[in-house]
């Protein structure tokens, strides 16, 4: 099986609706950001902290070019991954990209507490930047899947998709 990549902004669904997709599929699920937290042995919080955007933006390519050699994996994507052309080119080499397109009231309910979110400190500036990155996340995708249904309804409507 080609990889599925899930993309959007944070507190789209990408990493419940990617585990509930990786349970229906019979693959393993692989979260980007848990990845990096995992190989760096601290949160993506204290790497810009402690490292800044930047250095997190390289770390992100990194783990990308790695999985755009994998397979049999639903992949989720931090929410400025495929905001970076060269990410999208490495690891859409492994399947297909969907986008969970959830709208910014949902994504809002979704994050509650905001503090292990480092993009997501000042609502207005997130939402400035919700709305920049959607047009990098449809130009990403193959396939769009409205991301305000649950997490299994997301899921099911993808795996749908892809048997």
């Amino acid at each position: 099986m080609r990889n599925i990549i899930l993309c959007g902004f944070m507190g789209a669904g990408k990493s419940v609706v990617g585990k509930e997709l990786a349970k229906i599929m019979g693959c393993r699920f692989v979260d980007t950001d848990e990845l990096i937290e995992k190989e760096q042995g601290m949160a993506i919080k204290a790497i810009f902290a402690a490292r800044g955007e930047d250095y997190f933006r390289e770390l992100e390519h990194d783990v990308c070019c790695r999985l755009g050699e994998t397979k049999n994996s639903v992949i989720a994507t931090g929410g400025g991954a495929m905001t970076f052309e060269r990410n999208v080119e490495a690891i859409k080499k492994s399947g297909r990209v969907v986008f969970l397109d959830a709208d910014f009231d949902t994504i809002c309910e979704r994050i509650g507490d905001s503090s292990s979110r480092p993009l997501f400190q000042d609502k207005e500036s997130a939402r400035a930047l919700f709305e920049a990155r959607r047009a990098a996340y449809l130009a990403a995708a193959d396939i769009t899947v409205d991301g305000n249904m649950s997490a299994r309804k997301t899921a099911m409507t993808i795996a749908q998709m892809f048997r």
